[in-house]
């Protein structure tokens, strides 16, 4: 799926329920630099970028929100809930009718998008350039791209392409 906004856009307009029925909403993190993720329960990249990212949750501290996006059809609520306890991930925001996903183009679990702290989208794309032949990652872009924002610089570079596994969308859409 090709995104539908690009480097350099402001963010889309969305109010979302977290697991604990909380609304968010990008404009409330306007300010920090804002992170989603698109997640899955199931998918193991997704549970190796959630493990990935403890440490640069703690280094980043309050100057970063990183929303996981569960947009997966097939998942259970408690599925999802098991998962992100397990993980210690929070807020897991419910996209299940896939609104979010169909709207900046998101195709694959995990996959990034970093808004500076004016709501610009700085980033798109994969955690890192881990992949089936190259498990082991030997960049990891999202680090890179935060660390860029946050510096008041642009990533280099803005966009990869998304590796892990395929969101499952509701086919009536």
């Amino acid at each position: 799926m090709d995104p539908l906004i690009k480097s350099g856009l402001p963010a889309p307009e969305f109010t979302m329920a977290d697991l604990e029925g909380r609304q968010h909403t990008l404009a409330d993190y306007a300010g920090k630099v804002t992170v989603l993720i698109f997640w899955s329960a199931e998918c193991h990249w997704s549970k190796r970028a959630d493990e990935s990212l403890l440490p640069m949750r703690t280094n980043w501290g309050e100057d970063v929100a990183i929303l996981w996006i569960a947009p997966n059809a097939n998942e259970t609520r408690q599925d999802i809930e098991t998962a992100a306890s397990s993980r210690k991930i929070a807020p897991v925001i419910l996209d299940q009718d896939q609104t979010l996903a169909r709207t900046v183009g998101a195709a694959i679990t995990p996959e990034a998008y970093v808004f500076d702290r004016a709501g610009i989208l700085r980033y798109q794309g994969g955690f890192d350039d881990a992949n089936f032949r190259n498990p082991e990652p030997t960049r990891n872009y999202l680090w890179e791209a935060v660390q860029s924002v946050l510096a008041g610089e642009n990533p280099t570079p803005a966009s990869t392409k998304a590796y892990g596994c395929t969101i499952v969308f509701n086919s009536e859409k």
